[in-house]
């Protein structure tokens, strides 16, 4: 069997049935947590494209972060909703000690990390605006402090989300 095959285009849409069960697997573990809470060790990082419609992320947040999005649930978070009619979540986090309420579309993640157990998933967002030049992003800068907000709303000390850097958990092709 050679790799010098020549490539059959499918009839069948596989790529996009797989990356819909993939974003299953998100959806299933969102839907987890907001009805139990994250058990042991267990902590989210989502990245979500800011720039996708349906998105709902305050003003200054959007505009530091005008391409894509971190965020960390683990320790302080509250109102986790999962609405699968309307294929979104909704999270409340606090950014540098001020509460705010967070919207995102399914569609709209980019990759999902638990890093307890070293899983991750990556995903092409769905109905991306198209692809100008690519802007330089600036790297995330949260403060060292900042983690997610409570599972209640009156457990919210000062702690706000933290905001990162996924490039870590990103594979890299092998060198040639």
């Amino acid at each position: 069997m050679t790799d010098d095959a020549p490539q059959v285009d499918s009839l069948l849409p596989y790529e996009r049935w797989t990356e819909e069960a993939l974003r299953e697997v998100v959806v299933r573990a969102l839907e987890y947590t907001a009805a139990n809470g994250l058990p042991g060790e267990h902590h989210f990082y989502l990245t979500f494209r800011t720039d996708h419609p349906g998105v709902v992320v305050p003003g200054h947040l959007r505009a530091r972060y005008p391409q894509e999005m971190t965020i960390v649930l683990q320790h302080r978070f509250w109102d986790l909703k999962v609405d699968r009619a309307a294929g979104l979540f909704s999270v409340g986090l606090s950014f540098g000690g001020v509460p705010s309420a967070l919207t995102v579309p399914f569609a709209a993640l980019a990759a999902f990390a638990d890093p307890q157990v070293r899983y991750g998933l990556r995903f092409q967002p769905e109905d991306a605006p198209p692809a100008e030049a690519p802007a330089p992003e600036a790297p995330p800068e949260a403060p060292a402090d900042e983690a997610s907000p409570a599972a209640d709303p009156s457990a919210q000390a000062e702690a706000p989300a933290q905001v990162v850097s996924l490039d870590a958990f990103r594979r890299r092709p092998p060198r040639e």
